[in-house]
């Protein structure tokens, strides 16, 4: 019998069996695999327990981890507890899973550690499971970024998006232009520090990424949000266009406008432009694209395309589908925010990203649909359930609430499909981004994202109609998960509405 509530476990597992008994774990325990997941399950279980665990490639042992691509789809695996644990992976990433899984079973008791007898048979509902950081409002060093991989990896995200660059900074080197970090890299929001990644950082992630199964999707965001380009190379970027809210919301903040040429501190968005006509606009992305593409093995390369209010259209129209032929070019498959969707000549394929609300607004719904009648797909990011920047509630410190005030039931209850009116096979999955303008440290990045990443990561793997996607079951698993954040030091909030468990 299916028991969802008596496994701490997120996201829910499509199958899940609970049996009688616990199986010891003790500083005599053995793991055998020949692999990586075995020295990260070693590692996982020292940082919990603080007992160290032998590993081995073959011979007998407590916990047991292989690889069968039978037992299940793609990224899928199996466990079963009994007198040993056995995890099988239908491949490298079922298996990281797997033991993901195999860490949320992991418990003290009065007889010390053990885990329960159970059999799990488990694959992800979708394919592309994501989180976005914003390091260009803020910026968030190597070793950040891999605290990042880590925490929302063991969720079963498998992309990780970083927005480099902004309106505040240029986060990435570039052979190319290299004043783009020289110049336009030194500060953040409201004057706080900056930073920006070399090309062996930029590596280190991406190879970092990697050995947690993460794909990294680079955005470079054009034609829009460019003012740190122009304050690098002023002749790529037009004058700032002041409207009325960037206007009102600078004086209600207490933030400088925008000055061409200047580092820009606040974070009023829609005023900036490259220079559409411009043949050497076009050299531009053209290098920044070939560099960024030698340097990411993932298939994708983010051109950005939201908020471009200081474009006129038939100027945006242009720039879509150069830009997008230009990733293509250079044998990458494109994404864009969903507003690239006006343009009607976006490279065939150009995956789309919804940023709208669950219930579209304007020209949203048309915009992205827009992206599947090119041959695209779409990924979800409805920012009134899923941008993880949003306040919990109305005094929350930090976060903003212009999509919506969203607390953890908010951000669980929603369904990716029922959205927009295409075809549930043109949605690739879901992404939850982290927008950085109040959050200027790991720390209230991590209060921001947890729990609400684990609502997102059961609502992109779990089954739809799967046994405990419900809210009740999810709260009471979610807060069962509070030890084990604690040991790997991630900094949640303790949302009122999850009974957090201390054990």
């Amino acid at each position: 019998m299916v028991l969802p509530l008596e496994l701490p476990l997120v996201p829910a597992p499509a199958s899940a069996t609970v049996g009688d008994g616990r199986l010891a774990i003790t500083s005599t325990s053995r793991i055998q695999g020949s692999s990586p997941a075995a020295a990260q399950l070693a590692a996982a279980v020292e940082r919990r327990t603080g007992l160290r665990l032998e590993t081995a490639a073959e011979g007998p042992a407590d916990i047991e981890l292989r690889l069968d691509s039978g037992v299940a789809a793609a990224e899928g695996y199996t466990l079963r507890i009994d007198d040993r644990a056995v995890v099988t992976g239908t491949d490298e990433a079922g298996l990281f899973y797997g033991v993901q899984t195999l860490l949320q079973l992991l418990r003290e008791d009065a007889g010390g550690w053990a885990l329960p007898h159970v059999e799990i048979a488990d694959a992800p509902r979708f394919a592309r499971r994501g989180v976005m950081l914003d390091v260009a409002r803020h910026f968030f060093g190597v070793d950040d970024v891999k605290r990042f991989i880590d925490s929302t990896s063991a969720l079963k995200y498998n992309h990780l998006h970083l927005h480099l660059s902004d309106d505040q900074g240029w986060r990435v080197h570039i052979d190319a232009w290299p004043l783009l970090t020289e110049r336009a890299a030194t500060t953040s929001v409201d004057g706080h520090p900056g930073g920006f990644y070399t090309k062996d950082d930029y590596r280190e992630i991406v190879a970092y990424a990697a050995t947690r199964h993460m794909i990294v999707i680079p955005e470079i965001d054009l034609p829009g949000h460019t003012h740190a380009i122009g304050v690098a190379y002023p002749e790529l970027v037009e004058e700032p266009v002041l409207n009325d809210a960037l206007v009102a919301d600078s004086e209600r903040l207490g933030q400088p406008l925008p000055v061409a040429g200047e580092t820009y501190l606040g974070w009023g968005v829609g005023h900036s432009s490259v220079r559409i006509h411009e043949e050497r606009t076009y050299d531009f992305v053209r290098d920044v694209v070939r560099e960024l593409a030698e340097m990411t093995p993932g298939p994708y390369i983010h051109i950005g395309g939201d908020e471009s209010l200081g474009t006129p259209q038939a100027d945006f129209d242009l720039f879509a589908e150069r830009a997008t032929a230009i990733v293509v070019a250079e044998g990458k498959t494109p994404v864009a925010w969903h507003e690239m969707g006006s343009a009607a000549n976006i490279a065939e394929g150009t995956v789309g990203q919804y940023w709208g609300k669950t219930t579209p607004e304007g020209t949203h719904a048309a915009e992205a649909a827009h992206f599947v009648e090119r041959g695209g797909a779409l990924i979800m990011s409805a920012a009134n359930v899923t941008y993880l920047d949003m306040k919990y509630t109305e005094d929350f410190p930090l976060g903003l609430t212009w999509a919506a005030i969203i607390d953890v039931r908010s951000a669980y209850e929603w369904e990716p499909t029922a959205v927009l009116d295409v075809p549930e096979s043109a949605i690739l999955g879901v992404e939850a981004p982290l927008w950085s303008e109040t959050t200027r440290t790991l720390d209230e990045v991590e209060q921001l994202v947890f729990p609400r990443a684990a609502a997102q990561a059961e609502v992109a793997w779990s089954p739809r109609e799967g046994a405990g996607r419900s809210w009740e079951s999810f709260r009471a698993r979610v807060g069962r998960l509070a030890p084990l954040w604690k040991a790997e030091g991630v900094d949640f909030h303790p949302a009122a509405d999850i009974p957090w468990s201390e054990r």
